[in-house]
């Protein structure tokens, strides 16, 4: 294995330093990510250099016309504190002719508009639940074809984002209040979709045109308070204290081989259909029925060690330095369509 030059991209906000030594826990929170990618990559062999950006592309632009890297490893998944502007900061590393990590321009464009993304599954019958937009400044209005109980989230954000146990909702006054609170805190449109009782899963998938599917891992809740419903709230997914209050943990699911071959099947259709590349977590709910609804697709999801994707990727047999291995390969390999 060749060395290679490695730009890591990451917010201005969450450069890592070189050692964990002396720091808090809640301070590391903040750029783990950040962190394992840089180690990882280190100990791999492979030159590194950490660009933080925040609103302002042009340093970017200088490291990779003045270093030439091999590949940059794209952790930015925002722009001037803009989700959505994630695709533009894609868009430029391919105006640079520069190969980098994770997904391309156009799937994330894709994955990034949540209610086109939703459409996109329909078409290629992918069971996912019954929504509607509620755009941000219109009036607030039920939709007939909904039925309660719904969830309401922001069109754009990931993460979680603005996600709480009162983003489910049961009447007309409940809707209007937390598509309101989206408006106003988030600052995007808000989706509402029927709310899917069930348990909370997640399908990993590596790959550009050949793809490989992780097992299929589950979010469970031991100690949920009454009242509460099982799912990745924000806090959920980043307060440590709340999930050891609640009990949350993740590990593989226990689901028969025939429901883990049809998640693994329709995970391959929807990555496909969205035209991701290099890895992507697939976010879906199985109902007591037996039922599946897939709830959508994440480009480029967490890469911290510890978390799920990389958790699954070491339950298929691929260890944390062999995954980042794996991406920066399928970051360098992967050509868009229009530029063949």
């Amino acid at each position: 294995m060749s060395n290679l030059r490695v730009v890591v991209l990451v917010h201005e906000d969450l450069v890592p330093p070189d050692s964990l030594e002396g720091l808090a826990e809640d301070e590391i929170a903040k750029w783990r990510t950040e962190y394992d990618v840089v180690q990882g990559i280190t100990r791999l062999g492979h030159e590194v250099q950490i660009q933080g950006v925040g609103s302002d592309l042009t340093p970017l632009r200088q490291l990779v016309e003045g270093w030439e890297p091999h590949v940059v490893f794209n952790l930015l998944n925002e722009f001037q504190d803009r989700a959505a502007f994630e695709v533009h900061v894609a868009s430029f590393l391919e105006l640079l002719n520069v190969p980098y990590t994770g997904c391309n321009s156009r799937g994330l464009l894709l994955c990034r508009n949540k209610p086109l993304a939703k459409k996109i599954f329909r078409y290629h019958r992918i069971p996912t639940p019954a929504f509607a937009v509620l755009s941000k400044g219109a009036k607030v209005r039920t939709p007939a074809r909904l039925r309660f109980p719904l969830i309401v989230k922001s069109t754009e954000e990931d993460a979680s984002l603005g996600v709480s146990q009162a983003s489910i909702v049961h009447d007309r006054d409940e809707l209007e209040a937390r598509a309101q609170f989206v408006h106003r805190k988030v600052g995007t449109d808000a989706i509402a979709e029927e709310y899917i009782e069930g348990r909370e899963l997640t399908i990993g998938v590596l790959g550009n045109s050949r793809l490989e599917t992780f097992p299929v891992w589950e979010m469970s809740f031991k100690h949920l308070p009454e009242g509460s419903e099982p799912i990745a709230t924000a806090r959920a997914k980043w307060n440590r204290a709340y999930q050891k209050r609640v009990g949350i943990d993740t590990a593989r699911a226990k689901v028969s081989d025939e429901i883990a071959r049809c998640i693994t099947r329709m995970a391959r259709r929807i990555y496909r259909s969205l035209e991701i590349s290099g890895f992507a977590r697939i976010d879906l709910r199985l109902t007591d029925a037996g039922e599946l609804s897939f709830i959508e697709a994440n480009p480029n999801p967490d890469l911290r060690q510890e978390e799920d994707f990389a958790a699954g990727a070491a339950a298929a047999g691929i260890g944390y330095d062999a995954l980042l291995q794996r991406i920066l390969n399928l970051g360098r390999s992967h050509r868009q369509p229009w530029s063949e």
